[in-house]
């Protein structure tokens, strides 16, 4: 089992309901083929760099997992054939990471000072 770093950009438009449908899906391909979620961040709707399919926006999903090299290229192509995802970034990590990623904290101290 190898651990990976997954940053998933998915379509604006959908509402809370197919998101957390389009999240769990995967959650539960990870999890059926005896991979381990170490960490699951929930960025919300950003602004884009640049547009991407005339799209300014984004959600965005943060995911650390442990999984076998082989289902790794499984849950790849199920990004790739998901017209709902806009961009997705897999890279090998050395360890599990399970602390709160920075972009997280920064949108936690926001809360904090309003």
């Amino acid at each position: 089992m190898r651990h990976y770093e997954i940053v998933l950009m998915i379509h604006p438009d959908q509402t809370s309901e197919q998101l957390m449908k389009i999240i769990n899906e995967y959650k539960m391909f990870i999890t059926k083929n005896k991979g381990l979620i170490h960490r699951f961040e929930d960025w919300g709707r950003r602004q884009l760099a640049y547009s991407i399919k005339k799209l300014r926006k984004a959600y965005y999903i943060l995911m650390n997992i442990e999984l076998s090299p082989n289902i790794i290229i499984q849950l790849k192509e199920k990004f790739r054939f998901n017209n709902l995802i806009i961009r997705n970034l897999i890279i090998h990590k050395k360890d599990k990471i399970q602390i709160s990623s920075p972009i997280l904290k920064m949108k936690d101290d926001k809360k904090i000072l309003k």
